[in-house]
């Protein structure tokens, strides 16, 4: 260990610089009248060869956040956000809850409405700093977030940022929030001495309890018809692998429930596709990796003598008010962890080429190859409106496998290929609309050269603020592909309706009230006013080529896209 001098001479800059330092590349900005000493500090930061985070202009504080969070799922570090005192950091409550549902690490700032009134650099000058002051700006995100302060004196900064980022990236990860009065910012300081490394580190990641393994590797190799539940699990570097080679080796079908991220190959032999009813009605013992929701109680469930075992860095999600799945034992470790002790312990039990585990192969491999080839088959059904398994089947077509897909309530995942780990994320369960074209802008902007698609509904891409995302896409030169599914309606709040209630005047209405989007903007025109390129698709025929176009669009002109595909 050693300590390192930073010739800084503000608290800004030297905040600018222990973030640089600590790994992170990017500060995603929606700029108010707090922001002075920070653009002061960035211009001198420039002018003096500091190394500072790159400062990302975002017109809207949603898409600031989403931007972070994409950055993280593409790279798997931690970015800053910063937003205008109590006004942005409301806008920006939103993606905060996203990001806290996903356990995303982010390190979230806002500026502070100058405590002073007088007297000092940086004290209040203008009527706004008087209407923005609220006697506890931290309250409203403080439930969203995993740790708050607020940064009071310039020998605080190497700690502030240390606890902050070993808070955020500390199992459960999440966001945590800063807040930094402009006065402190303001304030003189003679350099920056930081630790080389930290001396904060973030607590080191759980590992499985033994005798939790050894108990769920004795039930699964005694079980006839085990199952694995998994909704992110792919996340952690190693355990898309571990699981890929545990499903095999012991013949285990996995269901991913509402991903949102792939865990396992959609071409692994024991990929059970995305529905658990079928499954559960049988299973006689279930193990779930870190889903929050790994199936819907009042549709379906485990049989009483089902063993259930949970498992995650909080199985039991403690910060959520009440969640009620069995539990019949909750691990408190990471997926790749738990995989891999699971599998050592199973290989004890079921060497290879065991019967019971032979049998259940023959009957579980030709049975889910025979369901994936047959949802694929009808996707192909081209016919006017157009499904949204149709549609995703002609995204799947141009995509590559290397390709990154952020979906939020557009694609059919069951009906696409994504063999490969970290290529297909989808919305955090808070539901917080507006994530996938910004998350995708952030991704772009971690890989410039990767092909990177947005797959949205047109609900959650008018949320997404999209003049703001595409102006950024321009600015920034991220050629996004962005497919919008374009029905003309909140579906997901019609599909509630008719859920809640199935045989009810709604369900028998032409036109539901509070649903109906019509009549649509013209989104191509929204992104060609951005300098990028948009078509309308009506003719289910006419939507492959269009794809490919603005698929070459991205590649070789290095602009963004935007296809509108007309949807039932």
């Amino acid at each position: 260990m050693a300590r390192r001098r930073i010739p800084v001479r503000t608290v800004a800059e030297a905040w600018l610089a222990a973030l640089k330092a600590r790994g992170v590349d990017y500060l995603f900005a929606n700029a108010g009248t707090d922001f002075a000493p920070v653009i002061e500090a960035l211009v001198r930061g420039a002018r003096d060869g500091i190394p500072m985070p790159e400062p990302v202009t975002c017109a809207h504080e949603t898409a600031a956040v989403a931007m972070a969070h994409g950055h993280y799922l593409a790279t798997g570090r931690p970015q800053a956000v910063m937003v205008h005192v109590n006004v942005g950091t409301a806008n920006a409550l939103m993606g905060l809850l996203n990001a806290s549902r996903d356990q995303i690490p982010m390190l979230f700032t806002a500026g502070r409405t100058p405590i002073t009134e007088h007297g000092r650099l940086g004290s209040r000058d203008l009527p706004i700093h008087w209407g923005q002051e609220m006697f506890d700006q931290a309250g409203m995100l403080r439930e969203s977030v995993r740790w708050d302060y607020e940064l009071r004196y310039p020998e605080q900064v190497e700690a502030v940022v240390d606890r902050a980022i070993a808070r955020a990236t500390g199992a459960p990860a999440g966001p945590v929030y800063v807040g930094l009065p402009r006065e402190i910012l303001a304030e003189p300081i003679d350099g920056l001495t930081l630790w080389e490394p930290t001396r904060l580190a973030a607590p080191t990641p759980p590992s499985p309890d033994p005798a939790a393994v050894e108990r769920t590797a004795d039930a699964l190799a005694a079980a006839s018809t085990p199952l694995v539940l998994t909704a992110r699990s792919g996340r952690e570097p190693g355990a898309f692998d571990a699981l890929g080679a545990l499903a095999e080796r012991f013949a285990l079908p996995v269901v991913e429930f509402w991903p949102s991220q792939s865990s396992l190959s959609s071409e692994h032999p024991m990929h059970a596709g995305h529905d658990p009813a079928p499954w559960l009605e049988s299973a006689d013992v279930v193990v779930v990796l870190d889903a929050l929701v790994p199936w819907i109680p009042s549709r379906t469930g485990p049989r009483p003598d089902c063993l259930v075992v949970q498992t995650g860095t909080d199985p039991s999600f403690g910060d959520l008010p009440m969640r009620s799945f069995p539990a019949d034992l909750a691990v408190t470790t990471t997926s790749a962890a738990f995989i891999g002790a699971l599998h050592r312990a199973l290989e004890t039990r079921l060497p290879a080429g065991d019967a019971r585990v032979e049998t259940r192969r023959q009957g579980l491999a030709p049975r889910l190859a025979t369901a994936r080839r047959a949802r694929r088959e009808a996707a192909a059904d081209a016919t006017a409106p157009m499904t949204n398994a149709y549609v995703s089947r002609c995204i799947d077509a141009v995509k590559g496998d290397d390709a990154l897909v952020f979906a939020e309530l557009g694609c059919d995942v069951s009906v696409m290929r994504f063999p490969r780990s970290g290529t297909f994320f989808s919305h955090s369960l808070a539901g917080g609309l507006g994530w996938g074209l910004p998350a995708a802008l952030g991704a772009q902007l971690a890989d410039r050269d990767r092909l990177v698609i947005a797959c949205v509904g047109d609900g959650s891409y008018l949320f997404a603020n999209p003049l703001a995302c595409h102006q950024a896409a321009e600015a920034l030169g991220l050629p996004v592909l962005t497919v919008v599914f374009d029905n003309a309606r909140w579906d997901a709040v019609r599909k509630s309706t008719l859920a809640v209630y199935p045989d009810g005047e709604a369900a028998h209405a032409n036109r539901l009230p509070l649903v109906s989007l019509a009549p649509a903007p013209r989104y191509a025109e929204a992104v060609a006013a951005c300098g990028g390129h948009g078509e309308r698709v009506e003719d289910p025929t006419a939507l492959p080529e269009a794809l490919a176009r603005a698929v070459r669009v991205v590649r070789e002109e290095r602009r963004q896209a935007l296809v509108d595909v007309i949807c039932r």
